[in-house]
């Protein structure tokens, strides 16, 4: 969707979450019938994903991290999970200003997949 598109409330949020960084793109989905807005961007030259309900409430960010800057029980977990896949990208999911978990990208041969881990490294109750 375009940016003039976004209700008041939720461009708000977008200014606020959206300083110092590169707008790539916006998005409109429905999700369990309520209507969410997830702003693309790039800061400091990392991906950043955040989802805004309509009343501009920050649901959820996915942003980039270094894999150096992981907790050691995160990286490990993660290594642990991907055996003999490269982990080409990783990201932290925050949810009410607290980091629920860490989801990594990984590929195996020609075959990329995600992987997650607790905040703290432990597995995910939805994980497979």
């Amino acid at each position: 969707i375009k940016r003039s598109e976004l209700p008041a409330a939720v461009e708000k949020t977008v200014q606020a979450q959206s300083a110092g960084a590169t707008i790539k793109g916006f998005s409109k989905d429905s999700i369990g019938g309520q209507v969410e807005y997830e702003v693309e961007m790039t800061v400091n030259g990392h991906g950043k994903d955040v989802s805004i309900a309509k009343d501009g409430t920050v649901l959820e960010i996915e942003e980039e991290v270094e894999q150096s800057s992981l907790p050691a029980a995160v990286k490990s977990a993660l290594q642990g999970r991907a055996k003999d896949a490269k982990i080409t990208k990783v990201e932290s999911v925050t949810r009410k200003g607290k980091i629920i978990s860490y989801e990594a990208t990984v590929i195996n041969g020609t075959r990329e997949s995600e992987i997650a881990v607790g905040p703290n490294g432990e597995k995910l109750a939805h994980a497979d």
